[in-house]
């Protein structure tokens, strides 16, 4: 059975290292999908049903910002899900984005 593309999101999203931090555009790219950033965030809001669990926290958007926050149970979890693996944030916005940032088509 082919995998959809939420599934093939979220078992990309797992890859994530601990205290590096995505972006819904480079996960489309990755996944051949470039103009697809959107539909990468729909699949994060989704991502709290899937099981095994996707650390969705670790997907932000191209600047760094948490714009997915607010599909955690509360604004503040994504923050400090990021904050307990030592990725330090400020305004919304994850500090030294360039730096963690995880690309999967050089990570991979």
């Amino acid at each position: 059975m082919e995998q959809s593309f939420y599934d093939q999101v979220f078992e990309l999203a797992r890859l994530i290292p601990e205290g590096r931090v995505t972006s819904y555009g480079a996960i489309a790219r990755s996944l051949g999908a470039g103009g697809s950033a959107r539909m990468v965030g729909y699949a994060m809001a989704h991502a709290g049903a899937a099981d095994p669990p996707v650390p969705a926290h670790r997907v932000v958007n191209s600047s760094g910002l948490l714009t997915g926050r607010f599909h955690f149970k509360t604004p503040g979890l994504m923050q400090e899900l990021l904050e307990k693996e030592g990725v330090e944030v400020k305004n919304d916005k994850v500090r030294d984005f360039k730096t963690l940032l995880w690309d999967p088509l050089k990570e991979l």
